[in-house]
């Protein structure tokens, strides 16, 4: 990963969440939510096409390796044949292309293992990105909630100029919310089932590493 993508993952990740809040009461909430999640996932983006990218060269690697290390064996058979036909000229240039091979291998050996260092590296900013995605995504739901809230309170005293106020802003910001993650907003009631049946791949994977990860808890170390 270039080093400008790894700095802009290091600062989004770096961020929190409710940073983004503190913004969102001094500013247009609208052009900041579509900025924070414009930007996350611009670079989400990138991230999976250099894990693409890294995926691709390492399939090619591992096929070039496979190649080599075939042509080695193949060489080794005739290398017998031409000796035992007394080719010893045809058993030189056969012993040659091995020594060729064998010069190859240790480095396309190293490639591999550099090249799946950095798959897995970015398998990891994925899901790390993914995590952060919802880390937003709940915030910006609870500051929802909480316009929400404070236009109850407004319509309740009366303040019918607040009111509007609250409720363009907070229609704005559904709008927003709704539009980025497809999802309606999870507060309102009779949309609790919809919201579950929403729920993404990436939601199934991480409930199922949570498991998992409990389950290694509750085993009880053997005492013997």
């Amino acid at each position: 990963m270039a080093d400008s993508l790894k700095t802009r993952v290091t600062r989004v990740m770096a961020s929190g969440a409710h940073a983004l809040l503190d913004k969102l009461e001094d500013r247009a909430p609208e052009a900041v939510m579509e900025q924070a999640l414009r930007e996350l996932d611009a670079i989400v983006d990138e991230v999976r096409h250099e894990l693409g990218r890294l995926s691709a060269n390492r399939h090619l690697t591992q096929q070039r390796h496979a190649e080599l290390n075939q042509q080695h064996e193949t060489l080794q058979d005739q290398i017998a044949v031409a000796l035992g036909q007394g080719r010893d000229e045809l058993a030189r240039a056969a012993v040659g292309r091995q020594l060729d091979i064998e010069a190859q291998l240790p480095l396309l050996e190293t490639g591999l293992a550099d090249l799946a260092r950095q798959e897995q590296e970015h398998k990891r900013y994925v899901e790390a990105l993914a995590a952060k995605r919802r880390e937003m995504e709940a915030a910006l739901s609870q500051f929802r909630q909480s316009r929400a809230a404070h236009t109850a309170v407004g319509s309740s005293a009366g303040n019918s100029g607040v009111e509007a106020k609250l409720a363009a802003a907070t229609g704005a910001f559904d709008r927003v919310y709704e539009r980025q993650t497809g999802l309606s907003g999870v507060a309102r009631s009779g949309k609790l089932e919809q919201v579950a049946q929403l729920q993404s791949l990436d939601d199934l994977v991480r409930q199922s590493q949570i498991d998992a990860r409990l389950a290694q808890l509750k085993i009880k170390p053997d005492p013997s």
